[in-house]
């Protein structure tokens, strides 16, 4: 590929009143309304008082900024893309960076309670209008995991130092919802501040997991999926009153290990995973490993009788490489092993149960998702400014998602930085005839197909009886 003209026989001009730069946020706006986001926001968001002049009119300042995230906006200044050329024409009240950034200061952690029930409900909506979760109704994984975010700047509220020596963090927790056909949407997301213990507050997050994902059509099998910093007796609790089962890694202490002794040698059955996992030790991909299962192995031993819980102890070992046989003995017949347990509740035949736990890391897709886009940045000084933000891309994050199912088989499962390529950064000129609009697309566009038919399936008109 080259230049077709010289430098000197080709200008650029910014004089087109009638082109957008984003055309694909037409028919995601669209789903938004038919999603009734707007109308869910200014049921729950009420922002008032003389400290909180920003609170006015929330729904549209919540659809400017999901919108913005949309198109890849990951702070606040980059609401301004939404503001170009003939955006006014095909959206109304988008609002200026100015405007977004009061509002989101005027905040507090009540407000932010409020937009975690929009997004809540939200996550129910859409499934009503795309096949956002297909096979919900059989089974569904509700996945939890944390994450660090560094920041920068000692004011930034509740950014501290914390497990990365010299780097200061907020620390974000997420749930994720999944099924075996499906790419996860986000059932809950919460900020805390960079010291927090991973496992603060992580039975109310479960039973608020479970709750959304009700909400969200999972009427089937759930199944709550977790690392060892979950392994608590809150958290399997937690499940057991939501009626859901937990699939929780372990890690290894005394009692396991005792456990893991007792295992006799025939036990071990070979397990050979479709795709290559990641092992937590040692980061390199395993393909191959051996399971065995201990029936019933009670947890939680030093906690009073009602807490501790009695299930099945799945264990995984694979070939320590990095440590050699014991010496004087060979190697293949007495290897090393290090050994991975999982504590379950669950009913799923033992092979499957592990194979199932270990796309426990299909959340690490996700954050990975949101901080290649809007978590780049919290961008706010404000700690509840930055929750909100948060909880906004997570509405935004699931509105793509729907938005994908709509639009192709591949798109269903595609990053949201494919879609935003592909099916949202899409330029148009806007033509007007009467009082219609026409958008005139670019032609060989490689995704009009799929383009074609997420704007068919979100401004379809209603159906008569």
């Amino acid at each position: 590929m080259r230049s077709s003209h010289s430098p000197a026989r080709l200008g650029a001009v910014f004089d087109d009143p009638n082109l957008i730069a984003d055309a694909g946020l037409i028919p995601v706006v669209r789903l938004a309304e038919r999603a009734r986001l707007g109308e869910l926001v200014s049921e729950a968001v009420r922002i008032s008082g003389a400290d909180n002049s920003g609170g006015a009119n929330p729904a549209a300042k919540v659809l400017t900024v999901v919108a913005a995230m949309a198109a890849g906006a990951d702070s606040i200044d980059d609401v301004d893309r939404l503001r170009h050329s003939a955006m006014p024409v095909v959206f109304d009240e988008i609002k200026a960076p100015s405007t977004v950034g009061t509002f989101l200061r005027s905040f507090t952690h009540g407000h932010g309670l409020q937009l975690h029930r929009v997004h809540r409900q939200f996550l129910g909506e859409p499934a009503t209008h795309a096949p956002l979760l297909p096979g919900a109704g059989q089974v569904a994984f509700i996945d939890i995991a944390p994450t660090h975010k560094r920041v920068y700047g000692r004011a930034k509220q509740g950014a501290q130092i914390g497990r990365f020596q010299g780097i200061r963090t907020l620390h974000p927790l997420l749930a994720t919802i999944s099924t075996p056909t499906a790419r996860p949407v986000i059932a809950a997301v919460r900020l805390r501040e960079g010291k927090a213990a991973d496992a603060r507050g992580a039975a109310r997050f479960v039973a608020d997991s479970l709750a959304a994902a009700d909400q969200a059509g999972c009427r089937g099998m759930r199944i709550v999926r977790a690392d060892s910093k979950f392994y608590t007796a809150d958290v399997v609790a937690a499940c057991r009153r939501r009626g859901a089962y937990s699939s929780l890694s372990t890690g290894m202490n005394p009692s396991i290990a005792a456990a893991i002794a007792g295992i006799a040698a025939d036990a071990w059955r070979q397990i050979r995973y479709p795709r290559a996992v990641v092992d937590p030790d040692t980061g390199e991909l395993i393909s191959e490993a051996e399971v065995a299962e201990i029936p019933a192995y009670t947890a939680f031993a030093g906690k009073p009788k009602h807490q501790q819980v009695t299930a099945r102890l799945i264990v995984r070992r694979v070939r320590d490489l990095a440590k050699p046989p014991i010496e004087g003995e060979q190697g293949e017949l007495f290897p090393v092993w290090r050994y991975h347990p999982i504590f379950t509740d669950s009913p799923i035949e033992t092979l499957q149960a592990e194979q199932q736990h270990r796309d426990h890391a299909v959340i690490e897709q996700v954050i990975a998702d949101g901080k290649s886009g809007p978590l780049a940045h919290l961008p706010s000084g404000r700690f509840n400014a930055n929750a909100a933000w948060l909880i906004l891309w997570a509405i935004s994050y699931n509105l793509l998602r729907a938005t994908g199912t709509l639009a192709s088989v591949f798109h269903a499962k595609a990053t949201t930085a494919t879609l935003r390529a592909q099916l949202i950064h899409i330029p148009a000129r806007i033509a007007r005839s009467a009082r219609k609009l026409t958008l005139h697309l670019p032609k060989h566009w490689p995704w009009q197909h799929a383009w074609t038919q997420l704007f068919t399936a979100t401004h379809a008109p209603p159906t008569t009886a």
